[in-house]
């Protein structure tokens, strides 16, 4: 995905640690001392930094070799690279917070990789300029424990320039996606929905899923075969065009974790700028974003097949109500949830933290 995007952007983008199939020497080195990192960090407290991501130490080499203004980082592998980094050239740093990262595995306090993650915040978000969340429940989770503000940039994209999703399709089609399809997803809930329904549905599930789960869900669970449908990943800049084809999309978050119960993932966003109407798990995130905007969808309690049946037929029941609800959700993302207003925001902080 990397390589069919990042030519086309107008900033130089450098890959550390290599990849099995791009520097594999130097990929292999990296992961045979990740793990040393680990064990080191696991037995005896050692090499947090080394630790906490694959390439952390030659990330940090190469930041150091480009003078900025601001170093920024999008995950705590990165943290420590771009506070280094920040103090060796006098330089201000920032840390975007996609997730309430100490507890994005799990929420038990004794997990080794919740300390660690905790230990890696705690030891430098204190010394970063700014910091923000994507999501109003995990700002207020790391504005509580660090005593500090917080803003909310949203994991939004840009304006849709088509509108060609307002026909309903015979069959509705649903839309599910992610980088990888997999268990604790909520999928087998959708499914299971899908077989109490007297009503005929497709549902359509984009991401690398392994073969054996891909086989489970339409072989195992699924009544009718038919209804599932796999398709590989694409690029970002090709997915509003391929979402706008369907008519819902499903957030099925699990809630199995902190982050994952404060997180307002980007397909949510995703399908609200496409114009499909939006059925979520009622996770406190999306709990909270239905209820602020309830003319762009519907709630479903966490696991409840029967209960997203019942909302999955009413849409197939009441096509105006569909299309009203898609409506609504385009303009929305047109208006308010999209980059153009979401950028704003961010600029703004960025200018603010220099004129500290």
């Amino acid at each position: 995905m990397e390589k069919t995007l990042l030519p086309q952007k107008q900033w130089e983008a450098i890959q550390v640690g290599g990849s099995p199939k791009n520097q594999a020497i130097l990929y292999w080195y990296t992961r045979i001392r990740f793990k040393i990192a680990r064990l080191l960090y696991k037995y005896f407290k050692l090499l947090p930094d080394e630790a906490i991501a694959r390439s952390t130490t030659l990330l940090l080499s190469h930041a150091k070799k480009h003078v900025a203004d601001l170093y920024i980082a999008h995950n705590l592998g990165a943290l420590s690279a771009a506070v280094k980094a920040a103090q060796a050239h006098h330089a201000k740093c920032g840390f975007d917070a996609e997730d309430f990262h100490r507890y994005e595995n799990a929420d038990n306090q004794n997990h080794p990789i919740v300390k660690l993650n905790t230990l890696i915040e705690n030891t430098y978000i204190p010394q970063i300029d700014y910091l923000t969340a994507s999501s109003p429940l995990t700002s207020a989770a790391y504005s509580q424990i660090f005593n500090r503000g917080c803003p909310v940039i949203l994991n939004v994209l840009p304006k849709t320039k088509n509108k060609q999703f307002f026909s309903n399709n015979a069959i509705l089609r649903i839309f599910w996606f992610s980088q990888t399809i997999g268990d604790n997803r909520g999928i087998e809930t959708i499914i299971e929905a899908l077989n109490i329904s007297d009503n005929k549905f497709e549902l359509h599930l984009l991401g690398s899923v392994d073969l054996q789960y891909a086989e489970t869900l339409k072989n195992q669970l699924a009544i009718n075969k038919s209804q599932i449908h796999f398709h590989s990943p694409i690029t970002p800049e090709k997915l509003p065009a391929f979402a706008s084809q369907f008519d819902i999309g499903i957030a099925s978050e699990t809630g199995f974790s902190k982050n994952n119960k404060y997180a307002l993932s980007n397909k949510i966003f995703t399908y609200i700028q496409t114009g499909l109407v939006t059925i979520a798990s009622d996770t406190p995130a999306q709990k909270e974003l239905l209820t602020k905007y309830p003319n762009i969808g519907s709630l479903y309690r966490i696991g409840n097949a029967s209960q997203l049946a019942a909302v999955l037929d009413q849409y197939q029941n009441d096509r105006n109500l569909l299309l009203v609800q898609k409506t609504a959700a385009f303009d929305l993302g047109q208006s308010a949830l999209n980059w153009e207003v979401e950028g704003k925001k961010l600029l703004a902080l960025i200018r603010s933290t220099f004129e500290v």
